[in-house]
């Protein structure tokens, strides 16, 4: 499988420069993060390295004709092989040194390699910086350094170690992470995952594994949480996971045979683990009509699930996301948290998660 193939590349962006030697550059990372069988999720962090953009726009081209079949954070058009995603109305934005994000689903057949190039509002690939308009002398551009996020210090004593697994909505950027992590007492949390916190609008400890596109059903059946457990070590799991499986119409029994399977790798990551699942967030995707009543036919399986597989070492409690959460108001595409909808699941979250702190 390619999940986990990553293509990084330096870019330069053409931005309304407000001189003439305005310099302008970006770094794209695609990732793609899960994959099965004709479909695959994958996710694209856009570093801009240059002077600040109003809006953005990538282009890049398919090399095995891919096609993209779900996008979020952005609008998507693709003909042929070329693709161009351009930003939400809210992240079109970018400071030096800022950080866009989308993710997306997509489908395949025979290979699905990355692409191979990019570019920003139309400026190809260079490995730096460039003028966005020819300069009257030559320009010195002092050397372009790629941004770095800063690390996530563990606190000391005894923070409990929370790992928070689920899908776009849980990592690209999945904003409520930061608002929960604002909530809670900074000393006594560590947020781990191999996957960095995204930009939220303030600093916070942002490791997690919410891979976009990802299905429940295919990161258990490739056994993708045993190695993520072993690398992060958590105390505690908050899983909000199924909207892929969901949107890809798999019966509410398949996606709580891989929800058991994860919680055996969690138990034998730690026989103690504390496990919180979400009952999830509705939907009301333009493109699939019946997805409302399948997250609906899951949510209420899952406290049955959850009651049969609890024990005192290793408790599993339900956190219902669903109640109270409208997909009209409480997101921007009938899937995807806003503002509001993060602030909502940041609230369901606290409770459960502040009781199992010391």
């Amino acid at each position: 499988m390619l999940a986990g193939a990553t293509a990084l590349l330096s870019a330069g962006a053409v931005t309304a420069a407000s001189r003439a030697d305005a310099a302008a550059g970006c770094q794209v990372r695609y990732t793609v993060s899960s994959s099965w069988p004709g479909g695959f999720g994958a996710a694209v962090d856009i570093t801009n390295l240059g002077d600040p953009v109003s809006s953005w726009a990538l282009t890049f081209s398919f090399p095995a004709g891919q096609t993209i079949t779900q996008l979020w954070n952005g609008t998507a058009t693709q003909s042929g092989a070329a693709v161009t995603v351009r930003n939400a109305s809210w992240n079109g934005a970018l400071a030096t040194n800022g950080t866009a994000s989308f993710g997306f689903n997509g489908s395949w057949t025979g290979s699905n390699p990355v692409p191979s190039a990019f570019a920003l509002n139309g400026v190809a690939c260079t490995g730096g910086t460039v003028p966005t308009t020819p300069p009257t002398t030559p320009p010195t551009t002092p050397p372009t350094t790629p941004p770095t996020t800063p690390p996530t210090t563990p606190p000391a004593g005894s923070a409990v170690k929370i790992m928070a697994l689920g899908d776009s909505i849980t990592g690209s950027p999945g904003c409520w992470r930061a608002l929960l992590w604002q909530k809670l007492p900074a000393a006594k949390v560590d947020f781990v995952g191999t996957l960095p916190g995204q930009g939220c609008g303030f600093p916070y400890d942002g490791e997690n594994e919410g891979h976009g596109g990802a299905l429940v059903s295919a990161v258990a059946a490739q056994d993708q949480l045993v190695g993520w457990l072993a690398a992060s070590k958590p105390d505690v799991v908050m899983m909000h996971f199924g909207t892929n499986d969901v949107w890809s119409n798999f019966a509410p029994e398949t996606i709580l045979a891989a929800y058991t399977k994860l919680v055996g790798q969690m138990r034998a990551s730690n026989p103690a683990m504390k496990i919180l699942v979400a009952q999830i967030i509705p939907m009301n995707a333009a493109n699939c009509a019946d997805c409302g009543q399948r997250v609906i036919n899951l949510n209420a399986a899952i406290p049955a699930w959850a009651a049969g597989l609890s024990t005192t070492a290793s408790p599993i409690k339900v956190v219902d996301q669903w109640t109270g959460f409208s997909p009209a108001t409480d997101t921007y595409d009938g899937v995807h948290p806003n503002d509001a909808g993060n602030t909502k699941i940041a609230d369901r979250w606290y409770p459960a998660v502040s009781a199992l702190l010391p």
